[in-house]
């Protein structure tokens, strides 16, 4: 069967069909209003309004199973008393309309003491694991050396945005779907004990989609700024993702084209402690 990947316009989510109809949901960071509170900033829980996003997917293409794809949860290393309340129902809550998967993320220390009881739900190695022919991690570990014979690999962890400034300083950011590849070098030289080729199907050149945050508060990275260094996990800063040559779109579908090219436009320059560091290490 055809495995076949659509974002939900103009929304921070994608459906993965193929046996089964998946709904993707990344970096949900329940609870970061107390880690806001905390800093001083008192904003009231946002769960509520976020499940109730949620089921509007649900309502809108019916899937079977539900992943989401790393830091459910916020606070680390601890579990505040806000997740505690409030994951456990959100979780009962998907549960009820479809199975649930769950790829640990940064954020995700003792999730497991938090899931409801009798539900349909599976957590995953932090490494990622393949389901139906695609291949899920978090992102902010190395992927585990199976997902690299999947043809599409979904990570989350970097939060992508592209960010607008015009001549007067003033900028707009836009979180953004990146779609690019893997450096076949790179894989090799960390999987030293395998051997990575397309012939025996230990490598088929994934397509790695880096899918938006959905919690608005979490703000993100503008990859047209960033370089290899600027970027999480150990999959960037390896240089191990091809960024010059990743695609960037927006939420509406928007295509923005090459990040190479993209930053080649003076309303996408690099900031100036950017620049200074990307000539330092010339």
């Amino acid at each position: 069967m055809t495995i076949e990947i659509d974002p939900v316009f103009d929304e921070p989510v994608i459906v993965v069909s193929n046996e089964t109809k998946a709904l993707v949901i990344a970096d949900v960071h329940l609870g970061i209003e107390w880690d806001l509170y905390r800093s001083g900033f008192s904003i009231p829980s946002r769960m509520k309004h976020g499940l109730e996003r949620i089921l509007g997917y649900i309502e809108q293409v019916s899937p079977e199973r539900i992943i989401l794809l790393g830091d459910v949860k916020h606070n680390v290393p601890q579990i505040s008393w806000q997740e505690r309340d409030e994951i456990p129902y959100f979780l009962s809550m998907l549960c009820d309309h479809a199975m649930v998967d769950i790829f640990p993320g940064n954020h995700d220390g003792g999730i497991e003491y938090l899931l409801p009881e009798r539900k349909n739900i599976t957590v995953h190695p932090v490494r990622g694991s393949i389901i139906e022919g695609v291949g899920y991690f978090h992102g902010h570990t190395w992927p585990d050396p199976a997902l690299l014979s999947a043809k599409y690999i979904i990570a989350a962890h970097n939060h992508p945005t592209i960010r607008f400034t015009d001549s007067l300083g003033y900028a707009t950011v836009e979180q953004s779907w990146i779609r690019t590849h893997l450096n076949l070098q790179v894989m090799r030289e960390h999987f030293t004990s395998m051997d990575l080729q397309e012939e025996n199907g230990s490598w088929n050149d994934p397509e790695l989609i880096i899918v938006p945050s959905f919690n608005e508060l979490c703000g993100g990275v503008a990859f047209n700024e960033s370089l290899h260094d600027d970027l999480l996990g150990p999959l960037f800063s390896s240089k191990g993702v091809d960024i010059d040559n990743a695609e960037a779109y927006l939420l509406d579908g928007t295509k923005l084209g090459k990040l190479k090219n993209i930053r080649k436009m003076e309303e996408s320059r690099m900031r100036p402690s950017k620049r200074k560091r990307k000539g330092a290490r010339k």
